[in-house]
């Protein structure tokens, strides 16, 4: 009677069941638990909501941060000319001669008593020409400087000699001396001017001219500068 073939153990099966186990076995972490990991990693690593609605106030800038507008200095107001306006009380020949006082100051200087003179020259009466010189607003001081101007411009005077010439003309000592003293004269051409004028009609010799400059009030300085100002 033959014997039958003994059969192979299956040896891999019992290596798959080996496998199988050790795969199955708990690895120490919950699926609750990784999900609770996650979730904790997510809180932390998600940046916190800013608050919606909240504006972040500017800082309002200080008086040093704003730029201060330069002060625009004032143009000086000139002095309005005085205005000629009659009393309510004026007569006709007042009111007129108020006119005639401002026409002569308009074109030419007049001193207090030479516009009273040059009204009376017109007609008016006395009281006429008194009402308007006191009336036309005029500054007699001024009045005294444009008139010294106007000699300088067509002749040479000294400093005493303007004096009185101004003098002449009516104003005062005091208006006088106000006109030459702001008139703007250089005093020393004023003397080689004169000098000038002296030898353009007429010879001198060298002190003659000199004695003639101080005869006009130049002093002795002004007139041996005028004198060697010419070529003497």
């Amino acid at each position: 009677m033959s014997k039958e073939p003994k059969k192979k153990k299956k040896w891999w099966i019992a290596v798959v069941v080996v496998i199988v186990l050790f795969l199955a076995m708990p690895t120490g972490e919950s699926d609750t638990d990784a999900e609770s990991r996650t979730v904790n990693e997510q809180a932390t690593n998600t940046p916190e909501p800013t608050k919606e609605g909240k504006t972040t106030a500017t800082p309002k800038p200080t008086k040093t941060d704003e730029a201060t507008a330069p002060t625009k200095t004032p143009e000086p107001t000139a002095t309005p000319k005085p205005t000629a306006t009659p009393t309510p009380s004026a007569t006709m020949g007042e009111r007129n001669a108020l006119k005639s006082a401002n026409n002569y100051l308009s074109f030419t200087a007049f001193s207090y008593e030479g516009l009273i003179g040059q009204l009376e020259f017109e007609g008016y009466t006395n009281s006429e020409a008194v009402y308007a010189v006191e009336n036309c607003g005029a500054d007699w001081n001024e009045q005294a400087l444009n008139s010294a101007k106007n000699y300088l411009d067509f002749s040479a005077f000294s400093y005493e000699g303007l004096i009185k010439q101004l003098e002449y003309e009516k104003f005062t000592s005091e208006q006088a001396k106000y006109g030459a003293d702001n008139c703007g004269a250089d005093w020393n051409e004023q003397a080689a001017k004169s000098a000038q004028n002296y030898l353009d009609f007429t010879s001198f010799s060298r002190e003659g001219l000199i004695d003639q400059l101080e005869y006009e009030g130049f002093t002795h300085e002004q007139a041996v500068y005028g004198v060697e100002a010419v070529g003497y």
